[in-house]
């Protein structure tokens, strides 16, 4: 999920450089991890968003942690109302649970968001998945947004801009995968607070006012949640990409990734690294 700040954030809540730091961060993003797992297991055909909402939440609260987006709020918006971001087919983020009452049928494509906190500290990855199966198209997309996810984290260096991951990403979606990259959305500091500077977009503007912060430098200690979002087709969306549910105004498939890396002295961490473990395809 990607909104603005409630409050200002400062340097050390959207860094970990301590050992006690780091390892809080990679906690919380194991959480993370654990409950997507958990899922997998779980999600079928027949299936609302409700009964799987409050399966993540119990999932959570059994990692004894709370989920980050339950009442999560921006200004002249309602509280955000589920424990996760469920987004199904067309919806590209910000799924909400009671936005479908239809049970999930075999070839729905739903991507889920999971943020959570864990003693102090916040862990926010998601993937999609197939319900069952998906068709040749569908299942083509998911693979292209998972490895433009792959193909940014790889670009992460210290050192390096910002700007490396979004021209990685586009190389891998847009120019391979001739794909759409959603614009106004995408990656953002983390640690202590679920969004925090800088914003890390998923394409390469088109002007140097689309992306102020594209020549910042990753440094040591940057705690950065990644997030490629893909649409089949036009990736403009039908709302505000600060309201929710947001979808395709075409109503084309769209599907989302997301990791939690942290920025080393040599590289980079992915600490949902677990995640490239999960199936694209589930209930089979």
């Amino acid at each position: 999920m990607m909104a603005k700040t409630r409050r200002s954030t400062s340097s050390r809540d959207v860094t970990a450089t301590t050992p006690g730091d780091i390892a809080g961060a990679r906690t919380a993003a194991t959480c993370v991890v654990k409950i997507h797992e958990a899922i997998v297991s779980y999600l079928q055909a027949g299936q609302t968003l409700a009964k799987i909402d409050a399966y993540i939440g119990g999932v959570i609260r059994d990692l004894d942690c709370r989920s980050a987006f339950f009442r999560y709020a921006i200004p002249g918006h309602p509280p955000f109302p589920s424990q996760s971001c469920l987004s199904l087919n067309d919806c590209i983020v910000h799924g909400t649970h009671d936005m479908s009452q239809t049970p999930l049928v075999s070839g729905d494509i739903l991507s889920i968001d999971i943020g959570v906190v864990h003693k102090g500290w916040f862990g926010d990855a998601a993937w999609t998945y197939a319900i069952e199966g998906a068709s040749e198209e569908a299942l083509e997309l998911m693979i292209c947004g998972r490895e433009s996810l792959r193909a940014g984290v790889e670009a992460m260096t210290p050192g390096r801009p910002l700007m490396d991951f979004a021209k990685a990403v586009t190389e891998v979606a847009e120019i391979e995968g001739d794909y759409s990259l959603v614009r106004g959305l995408g990656g953002h500091g983390y640690g202590r607070t679920l969004h925090g500077p800088p914003f890390v977009s998923n394409a390469v503007p088109r002007n140097a006012y689309e992306w102020p912060d594209a020549w910042q430098l990753f440094q040591e200690g940057m705690l950065l949640a990644v997030e490629p979002m893909l649409a089949m087709k036009s990736a403009e969306t039908s709302t505000s990409p600060r309201q929710w549910p947001v979808r395709t105004r075409d109503g084309s498939l769209s599907v989302h990734y997301e990791a939690d890396v942290l920025i080393t002295a040599d590289g980079h961490e992915n600490l949902t690294a677990g995640m490239w473990n999960l199936p694209d395809v589930v209930a089979t």
